[in-house]
């Protein structure tokens, strides 16, 4: 995966590249269709043409609008933000030989100062995460739509520590490697499944999970942000008919073990990339 680049016309764009597996039309169905991004990223419903509209659902943070501003199926989308400082997000798709593709993120319109910094830097990490997601994603459920859930709670910092009392509530080490078999324990909600990354890296720690329970999918847990107080997250992407409270019955558990600091059912990866790049 390459690293963002910082080359728009329309502000600061971080650019990033992932090989997954899978047909030009798998692939596209994954980033440009709503059932196919709900499966690795956020809950979305894409009106599937030029001038069509996006709609983003964050949770308890509300839903979000955008436009469908360009169409070109099945290699190029783009989707832009209505607000005033509205980003863009351009996904391109080429295949590659022997059945793969190459998925290329754009996003651009990020402006300049500190709150942009954040912002920037904090997406930047972000995005390498959810794109290692969708290749999970489509290399073990192609073709499958997950049930998306989000449960985030807040931490008292730093990053290092708040990461270590995460997983050390919900029975797991702390210091794992890609291939280890780890579960939850205690009355944490079930968790169990195979180590496929780790990542620690500016802004966010995680480990990128394949799963067994409590359903088939894929799931990232993450603490993110650099500051007094970190985000500590369950992403979970689950697949079967009896997964849709899976979610609520995280939130009620994390607000239950972390009181103090409140907690939220967030479906937003922005609300924690935001401040993953801040002091």
């Amino acid at each position: 995966m390459t690293d963002p680049q910082p080359t728009d016309d329309r502000g600061r764009a971080i650019e990033l590249e992932v090989e997954v597996p899978g047909t030009v039309e798998e692939v596209w169905e994954a980033v440009a269709t709503g059932p196919g991004i709900t499966s690795w990223f956020i809950p979305m419903e894409v009106e599937e043409r030029a001038g069509g509209e996006v709609l983003m659902d964050w949770g308890s943070f509300g839903r979000e609008t955008a436009d469908v501003v360009a169409w070109d199926a099945p290699h190029r989308v783009v989707f832009r933000g209505r607000d005033e400082q509205a980003l863009a997000f351009e996904w391109l798709v080429e295949a590659r030989a022997g059945g793969s593709c190459v998925v290329r993120l754009v996003n651009s319109g990020f402006g300049e100062g500190e709150e942009w910094d954040g912002q920037y830097h904090g997406m930047s990490q972000g995005w390498k995460i959810f794109l290692a997601n969708l290749r999970l994603q489509l290399t073990h459920f192609r073709g499958r739509r997950a049930h998306a859930a989000i449960p985030t709670v807040v931490l008292d910092g730093p990053r290092p520590a708040a990461w270590a009392r995460l997983l050390g509530e919900l029975g797991i080490a702390p210091d794992a490697r890609p291939g280890d078999r780890v579960s939850t324990s205690g009355d944490a909600p079930a968790l169990a499944g195979v180590v496929e990354e780790v990542v620690d890296g500016p802004g966010a720690t995680a480990y990128l999970l394949v799963l067994d329970a409590p359903a088939p999918g894929t799931a990232f847990l993450a603490a993110e942000g650099d500051g007094d107080q970190v985000a500590g997250s369950g992403y979970l992407y689950l697949y079967g008919d009896d997964v849709a409270d899976t979610g609520a019955a995280w939130t009620s558990w994390l607000g239950e073990r972390f009181p103090a600091m409140g907690v939220e059912d967030v479906a937003d990866p922005s609300v924690t990339w935001a401040g993953a790049g801040e002091d």
